[in-house]
């Protein structure tokens, strides 16, 4: 069940251990598109902008749980690649108290904060309630999200990355059907889709633990793992704060732009809205090739193997620069139609507008995927700082071009602030992994005449 990255065809481990990954993030947006279709179609246009308002809130805190249980994850996959069987199951332990801790402290910030914030971003008068009603809900359920992500991060530590898919799936389906019962049955509004995503994922969290226990020997816990070893905590938090940060830092640029959008009303967020779920379906393969290389990288960290990293890189490299190619055309041929899942064909404006960004911001995919390659290889090889770092980068250039360029091109200005923020990353990244891994290489070929 477990899967050693440190031996065999590195462009064939990335591929196969990419692939589970990559349809269960694809069933995972199912979570937040079977929210939006259905929204979009029986609740209507300022329904489906209440929903859209509270993304850039939700990636706020979803992004920093994902950051932080990730970078909890690289110990466990550090220690796995040493073969450090009770190093794993320390490593284990300490992520779950540490995630139940964080839990709390995250879900009373959030419900506290989040209608001054929605207030603070301009969200328009006539969705405001719709939103609260919405984000709240999603919220107060964060700790499905949270042992979800937890338990899913440590089984892709140890390789296993098919079985946090084929429960996702479940949920996925689950969450679909939640979804028509609560709006249509129970005539709930967009609440309702929110308590069924919360549901759903919780269902997720709970297959996950219960399939570690059985099949797991390596993560079977006794009293003695309990007792938290504060060097590994430290690490963890040294680790996953930075990269928790980096997603927040990234989502605060969101919700800054998200404030300049509210200012061109509903149909504009709506139409926003669509094409972000779009666009976000065809970010999930650079996804995945990134949670793939942080896994990979710290894996051969453990086990010593710095050249192979650095050869799983640069192919991991030419495989995203070849699906973001195929991802813009894509997009670019059947834009329309992806965007007319989510709204009515009666809605012109909304489509075009719709359209006009995806076709916008899809020529830039390729900085985007190198982000996921570089940043999560630093991750898994434990340098979080300069991700951090790049996430701000990606903050001061979505917020700088959201406010500048709209007052000369209008939407356009909107939809070039992500393209900014994607290159204003990625340029960091990309230097900083080539000295970083240049470094290592030098330091393990002096090792052994130091050692003598």
């Amino acid at each position: 069940m477990t899967k050693d990255m440190t031996r065999g065809n590195p462009i064939k481990l990335i591929l196969t251990f990419s692939l589970p990954l990559l349809i269960g993030n694809v069933f995972q947006q199912f979570y937040n598109m079977a929210d939006t279709i259905i929204v979009g179609k029986f609740l209507g246009v300022n329904a489906l902008a209440a929903v859209g308002s509270t993304g850039a809130l939700s990636f706020l805190v979803i992004g920093f749980v994902i950051g932080l249980t990730g970078g909890f994850g690289v110990l466990v996959s550090q220690k796995f690649g040493a073969g450090n069987k009770e190093g794993v199951k320390k490593a284990f332990a300490s992520s779950l108290v540490l995630s139940a801790i964080m839990t709390v402290i995250i879900t009373i910030i959030s419900v506290i904060t989040v209608k001054p914030l929605l207030i603070l971003m301009n969200t328009p008068d006539n969705i405001l309630d719709d939103a609260l009603a919405y984000i709240i809900v999603i919220y107060a359920g964060i700790a499905a999200t949270v042992f979800y992500n937890i338990l899913s991060s440590v089984l892709r530590a140890l390789g296993d990355s098919k079985t946090p898919l084929y429960f996702l799936i479940i949920s996925s389906l689950l969450n679909i059907v939640l979804d028509i019962v609560f709006i249509r049955s129970f005539g709930m509004g967009p609440e309702g889709a929110a308590y069924a995503t919360v549901i759903s994922q919780g269902i997720s969290a709970i297959l996950c633990m219960i399939y570690i226990v059985k099949k797991f020997p390596i993560l079977r816990l006794k009293k003695e793992h309990w007792r938290i070893d504060p060097n590994y905590a430290k690490t963890q938090l040294r680790i996953g704060i930075p990269m928790a940060l980096q997603f927040a830092i990234t989502a605060a640029g969101a919700v800054i732009l998200q404030a300049a959008l509210n200012g061109f009303g509903s149909i504009k967020i709506a139409a926003y809205t669509a094409a972000l779920k779009v666009q976000q379906v065809f970010m999930q393969p650079s996804i995945s090739f990134g949670v793939t290389m942080a896994t990979y990288a710290g894996q051969n960290l453990g086990a010593g193997k710095i050249d192979r990293i650095k050869d799983g890189v640069k192919k991991g490299v030419i495989i995203s620069i070849i699906v973001s190619i195929s991802s813009t055309l894509i997009v670019l041929i059947f834009g329309t139609a992806f965007i007319k899942m989510f709204v009515s064909a009666n809605d012109v404006e909304v489509i075009e507008t719709a359209k006009h960004y995806l076709n916008t911001v899809s020529i830039f995919y390729i900085p985007l995927g190198l982000i996921f390659i570089f940043r999560n290889t630093l991750q898994g090889i434990g340098d979080s700082f300069v991700p951090m770092m790049a996430g701000f980068a990606e903050m001061v250039a979505r917020t700088v071009v959201a406010f500048t360029l709209p007052k000369l091109l209008d939407f356009t200005g909107i939809a070039l602030a992500d393209p900014a923020a994607w290159i204003a990353a990625a340029v960091p990244l990309t230097l900083t992994y080539i000295k970083r891994i240049n470094s290592m290489m030098k330091e393990k070929e002096l090792s052994p005449a130091t050692e003598q």
